[in-house]
């Protein structure tokens, strides 16, 4: 892996280039801060993310994410440098049969409270998301997990409805993993934030010393930590929560914060890149924007008072036709993000450009196709919908990101286009509880295989809530998770994005790479910046 990029758009050619050749480097071998050298002052991280909440039960959002991985631990991780998982809270782990995973634990891990973690904590923590299922939460990630034993204190058993599943290590490092304290979290409920602080119920490079939501967190080196990610860098970090991305902007220029990431725009990056005082680091790409389509209540949607199946199917495709990516990659983002034209991004397993196969004109719009889709459906024009963005979670550029949608698809004359935007708290809500029928989405993997693209999304509406489902793109997404024989993965993969194109459950957009910027004494930001997609305040240092 290349470090200390010297410009973003040299970075930008990664992107197509596959995750796991990016990570050709080894991680650290001492702490996380790539020696065993003694920890440095407070480093200050700031990001316009929000936490939804701690409990790894009651999010899937980057921005929770980002802070349950200074705090809690996993039976697998990877170290810095690297998206491969090695053992973390486990000493062992590997298939027993094709069915069954089996983990053995380090003996003697204490949690920061000074209760006992063990194999009743492991089993309680993957029960507890299963039980629990929360709209907003991640259990559909373990989908493939039939049940979770624990034999004895120190062993544990997953038993998989699918034999030999390709991805099932990584799920074990994914935000459906990490392993909480079962003498403090209910089996049957989220346990809110504050609660969760007051009990100490910490097992990561960090505890949590103070905590406002969304305004200010400090956080502690945690000395009996076991885990993979050694010693920090630093022994007392925090993370500051902006409402606009110009104040933290102005913040990491005048060196009030450390480090600035997500979600600064394009422009603001470009500006950053002429700056003398900070260093803009660049990592490989895997995050992906796109508009989710709500099958019940979007246009002719299976509860609209006009329900039509192939008109809603007629008016997704005639979309499809009329989105111009390529200008919104250019005029919107400046290059840092890219034309995205299939479910699963370049660089990965069996990625494709299935929509531009189908749609448009090599990749432009053709307006002369939507009109025929929709004419042939029977479809009156001009088509109203209402179309929702979030400004604070995806970047103060969605705004002009769908503002030129809404102009791309109006000018067509097809539709017309009511655009609204709602904080990210309720939207993230909101959106999978059926209030919006056309919704802006964004992805950062949970982890670098193409399945994550697929089985999250797809299989029965996934984490979308959107109502889609369809019994052929579900036997092969199943079938692709299970296949051993590469070339055979590849095209299952291929099938299953070519098919999700006809269907249309989300409309894929662009492509990106990871950005943070960093004061120019700052070090150990490209170090965290990798194919694991989960930034380590434990690597930075100054």
């Amino acid at each position: 892996m290349a470090m200390n990029k010297k410009a973003l758009q040299s970075a930008i050619a990664l992107v197509g280039v596959s995750a796991f050749a990016l990570t050709a480097c080894t991680g650290p071998t001492g702490g996380a801060g790539g020696s065993s050298a003694a920890a440095t002052g407070p480093i200050a991280y700031g990001t316009t993310d929000k936490v939804t909440a701690l409990d790894p039960a009651g999010s899937y959002d980057n921005g929770s994410f980002m802070v349950m991985n200074q705090i809690y631990s996993f039976l697998l991780n990877s170290k810095p440098g690297s998206a491969d998982p090695v053992p973390d809270l486990a000493e062992s782990a590997s298939f027993t049969s094709p069915t069954e995973y089996t983990v053995k634990l380090k003996p003697g891990l204490k949690w920061a409270n000074g209760h006992t973690l063990d194999s009743k904590d492991v089993k309680f923590s993957f029960d507890r998301q299963t039980t629990i299922n929360d709209p907003a939460g991640p259990a559909s990630l373990l989908a493939n997990v039939d049940s979770v034993t624990a034999p004895d204190a120190n062993t544990v058993v997953f038993k998989l409805k699918l034999a030999n599943d390709q991805t099932f290590a990584q799920i074990l490092s994914s935000p459906a993993a990490p392993i909480v304290d079962d003498e403090v979290f209910p089996a049957d409920k989220l346990l809110d934030d504050d609660s969760i602080v007051k009990a100490k119920a910490f097992h990561g490079q960090y505890t949590i010393d103070t905590y406002k939501k969304n305004e200010l967190i400090s956080f502690k080196a945690f000395p009996d930590y076991q885990g993979v990610l050694g010693k920090p860098a630093n022994d007392t970090p925090t993370i500051k929560y902006y409402a606009d991305p110009t104040n933290m902007k102005l913040d990491i220029q005048q060196g009030n914060i450390d480090v600035a990431n997500r979600s600064l725009s394009a422009t603001d990056i470009d500006d950053l890149k002429k700056d003398s005082k900070v260093k803009v680091n660049v990592g490989p790409g895997g995050e992906i924007r796109y508009i989710t389509f709500n099958f019940d209540t979007m246009p002719f949607g299976a509860k609209a008072a006009d329900a039509d199946p192939a008109k809603a199917t007629a008016v997704r495709q005639a979309i499809a036709n009329l989105v111009d990516r390529q200008a919104i990659a250019d005029q919107v983002y400046k290059g840092t993000y890219l034309p995205l034209y299939s479910n699963v991004p370049n660089g990965f397993l069996g990625a494709n450009e299935s929509f531009k196969d189908a749609y448009g004109d090599a990749g432009k719009p053709s307006l002369d196709k939507a009109k025929k889709l929709l004419a042939d459906a029977g479809v009156t024009t001009p088509v109203s919908m209402n179309l929702q963005y979030n400004p604070d979670h995806y970047g103060k550029s969605s705004g002009d990101e769908y503002a030129m949608i809404k102009d791309q698809l109006e000018k067509s004359g097809l539709f017309k286009v009511n655009l609204q935007s709602t904080e990210w708290v309720t939207y993230s809500k909101a959106s999978r509880a059926d209030e919006y029928p056309l919704f802006q989405f964004g992805w950062f993997p949970d982890f670098s295989d193409a399945d994550n693209y697929l089985s999250p999304f797809f299989p029965e509406g996934g984490f979308l809530k959107n109502h889609y489902n369809n019994p052929t793109v579900n036997e092969l997404i199943s079938k692709q998770l299970t296949t051993v024989d590469k070339t055979e993965r590849e095209s299952t993969i291929k099938d299953a994005q070519n098919a999700l194109a006809k269907d249309i459950s989300t409309l894929p957009l662009l492509q990106g790479a990871q950005v943070a910027i960093s004061g120019s004494g700052v070090k150990g930001v490209d170090t965290t910046l990798d194919a694991s997609f989960k930034f380590r305040l434990g690597t930075v240092s100054k």
